[in-house]
């Protein structure tokens, strides 16, 4: 490309985060254009769920390849008094859906070709900007001229500079879509969480909990996912994979079929805000969208883009606006001071969860889906207000058996110093 000519914003990426914000550019009238390792409409290797309300307060219900109602979680006995809970399903009565891959990024990618998106195959590496506008080098020597980079490249990302904020917490998962000797899950049921674990030997189970995440696909297919929540360092796929096959064991379940297996699931749920007062740009992963409580983003992405998107197009009216000042506002948008106190909320609860023994997790997670379905429902989509997040946290804690009292008090390791990164926010 000649650097003659230059577009409104260049997007680095080609996942859910790069592909949702340059199709809100490309709906504010912007000129876009996006530079990535891949094409875009490489298939993406991951499965991305959101609850249901999410997608029809959205208007996408025909993204879904699946959709359930039938959602429960076990959370076995945790304390005596929760010995009821061992095998009683405890029932979300919330719709959960499946996106089809696809469907979602041809959804994205349909909307960028209709605002007339440029694409380009390369790597970064380097970038200068002036008063004026960016330039961007690649690999092989193109260089693109841009008013604004913005940098969706996941969690490495290529230009962002992030603080240090200590070990990032990790949720690994490991997962198979198949046919099995009898069904793994009852049918038309999805499992959000499963942490029994009487498959486990009293020694395994002073290891980190790990839960399954189940689903009835239709057909005879089933998918399983042995997942662990967040943790440094994080818990191994080769201890995640003994585990699932233990579970089918256990029950007697043979794998007939297997049709995918997802390997090297690694998910940060703690990437710290990147700094906000950089002239390029964040989305997505690398701009720490992850929701430190549930792993979820593609729910976030599809509300927040928009915004940000409006307000990159607004700062742009100004001709002689230059690079920093139009990322300052799209910074703005997308980590306003509400969001930014959610997150560090959100991060201290992840650290306490963090050193919770099995004991204790279970019985937090049952008491926490005993809180009123809007209240925790709120809590993992991050919709609720910064009041009313800090109400449903306040009632769980009045709530709690005093085993996780106990360990919700306790102040440990990092848990002063993210507690104060609340506290300073917009301070």
């Amino acid at each position: 490309m000649s650097t003659n000519a230059y577009c409104d914003a260049l997007v680095l990426g080609s996942g859910p985060g790069a592909l949702s914000i340059s199709a809100a550019l490309g709906n504010e009238n912007l000129k876009v254009e996006v530079l990535s390792k891949q094409k875009p409409t490489d298939p993406w290797p991951f499965t991305y769920g959101i609850w249901g309300e999410e997608v029809d307060e959205l208007g996408i219900e025909e993204l879904l390849a699946h959709r359930w109602k039938n959602t429960v979680s076990y959370f076995g006995a945790g304390s005596k008094e929760n010995n009821h809970f061992e095998n009683t399903p405890t029932k979300h009565n919330r719709d959960y859906g499946l996106f089809d891959k696809s469907k979602l990024q041809n959804y994205w990618i349909n909307q960028c070709n209709k605002a007339s998106t440029t694409w380009h195959i390369g790597i970064a590496i380097d970038f200068e900007i002036n008063n004026l506008f960016s330039i961007v080098k690649t690999s092989d020597g193109k260089v693109i001229k841009t008013r604004l980079i913005i940098d969706a490249t996941g969690y490495n990302p290529v230009f962002l500079k992030s603080p240090y904020q200590g070990p990032i917490a990790v949720q690994t998962c490991y997962g198979i879509v198949g046919e099995f000797s009898s069904p793994p899950v009852e049918k038309d049921q999805f499992i959000l969480m499963d942490y029994r674990n009487n498959h486990l030997s009293n020694e395994e189970k002073i290891e980190p909990p790990t839960f399954l995440y189940a689903m009835d696909m239709g057909d005879g297919k089933y998918f399983l996912e042995e997942t662990s929540l967040g943790l440094a360092p994080p818990v191994s796929l080769d201890l995640l994979k003994a585990r699932l096959h233990r579970r089918l064991k256990n029950k007697g379940i043979k794998v007939n079929t297997l049709e995918h297996e997802e390997l090297g699931i690694y998910l940060p749920m703690n990437m710290p805000i990147p700094n906000l007062n950089q002239p390029i740009l964040g989305f997505g992963g690398s701009a720490g969208m992850v929701h430190p409580a549930s792993g979820y983003m593609v729910g976030s992405l599809l509300r927040r883009a928009p915004l940000v998107a409006k307000a990159v197009a607004t700062a742009m009216k100004e001709k002689d606006c230059p690079p920093s000042l139009i990322a300052k506002k799209g910074w703005e948008a997308l980590w306003p001071d509400e969001l930014r106190k959610k997150q560090a909320l959100y991060k201290f609860g992840l650290e306490k969860l963090m050193r919770f023994d099995d004991k204790q997790l279970r019985d937090f997670f049952i008491q926490f889906f005993q809180l009123p379905n809007k209240q925790w429902y709120g809590f993992l989509t991050n919709t609720l207000s910064l009041k009313d997040l800090i109400k449903a946290m306040w009632r769980m804690f009045q709530k709690a058996p005093w085993n996780v009292k106990w360990g919700l008090m306790r102040m440990q390791g990092r848990e002063m110093q993210l507690l104060w990164n609340f506290l300073k926010v917009n301070n």
